[in-house]
Parts: structure tokens; sequence; C-alpha cells
């Protein structure tokens, strides 16, 4: 298939669209656990439509990205190149925004968590998972959270775990997307994860 084959519709009103997307993404990061949603967004290959705006919103020719390979396509890459300019790289430690699933944890010690005095270098995660309910019980507290907010993404104890490695500024600020729906998880969110009964 050759390059132009494989690109794909982006935003109908780029400017419009742009704009809403990132209104949203940034409510989600100042209200952590509120979901968020999109209508008549674009899907791309493995990307659910929450995924793909994101991208199309947050990526630029500044940004570097690192792509899981469960999500890694020529049509991804491609459309990424197309409509968004990001140079994607194949050092975790270079990236400026990471698309991963429930099943890249283990990746989450390579990004750059900033540093105590420019926490902002960080990278950013998209994570996309099969929904943003039927996991194990968490609470979440902290900014833009009245008094705490149930949650139960489905996601590896493993990953809240490698998340948690880093001592606050620094961190890891998450967008977690599923379908036409996203929640954001900035690094200042406090998630303590309830005890499963062993049966």
């Amino acid at each position: 298939m050759s390059h132009t084959a494989m690109l794909k519709p982006g935003f109908s009103e780029p400017v419009h669209a742009s704009q809403q997307v990132f209104r949203r993404a940034l409510t989600a990061l100042a209200e952590p656990g509120q979901v968020q949603s999109v209508t008549n967004a674009p899907a791309l290959d493995a990307l659910d439509p929450a995924t793909y705006v994101l991208c199309l919103c947050l990526l630029d020719s500044d940004t570097s990205v690192w792509l899981s390979p469960a999500l890694d396509t020529p049509t991804l890459r491609a459309n990424l190149a197309f409509h968004c300019g990001c140079p994607i790289v194949a050092q975790p430690e270079l990236a400026a925004f990471a698309l991963l699933t429930a099943n890249d944890a283990a990746q989450l010690p390579a990004f750059n968590p900033g540093t105590d005095r420019d926490p902002d270098l960080s990278c950013t995660l998209l994570i996309q998972l099969a929904s943003l309910t039927g996991g194990p019980s968490a609470t979440w507290q902290g900014p833009g959270i009245r008094d705490k907010r149930a949650m139960s993404l489905p996601l590896p104890e493993s990953f809240w775990a490698k998340r948690d490695a880093h001592g606050f500024p620094k961190g890891l600020d998450c967008f977690l997307t599923a379908g036409e729906a996203f929640v954001g998880l900035p690094r200042s969110t406090r998630v303590t994860r309830m005890m499963q009964e062993v049966i």
C-alpha cells in the first residue's frame, strides 16, 4: 500500500475540533478521573477515537513520540507524520509523549519523569484501555478532586507500583482512553488501591 493510500481523515474542522479536544484534555488533568468524551471522532487502525483525537490535538513537530509495539503500524506512522509531523523515537527515554496499552506497564521506568527543578520536562502517557471500568477498586485524591473519587481502571498492579516510584513533583502525567472517552491522571493525584480478597 502506498504512503498516500494509508492516509485517513483527521478532524473535519481542524481548528474548532482541535480547540475543543484541547479544552477537554486540560479539564481532564484539572479534574482527575472525571470522564471526558468525544463524539463523531475518527479512529485509526488500532487507535480508538479518543486516543486518536488526543494525538491530533497534542502532538506536533516539537513532540517526540514512542509507540507501543501493540499499536505501531505503518498506517499509524503515516498518519502521525502527515497530520501531526511528530518525530517517532525508538528509545522511550527520548519521548515527550508515548502511546501505550495496559500491557506496557513494564516500560514506565524508561520514560523521562522530569526533575525536581523541571518536572514539566516529563513524558506524557496516552494509555489505551479496553474500558475505563472493570478493574481493581482504587481511590483517587489530590488537586482537582473534592474529597476523593472512586475509580476502577483495568490496569495491572505493576503499573501503579512503577508510577509511584517517582517522588513528586517528578512523575508521569497520563491520559487513559477507551472508545470515545478518556480521563486524566496527573502526577499530583494520589492513588490508593483497595486490597483484593484472596479466595
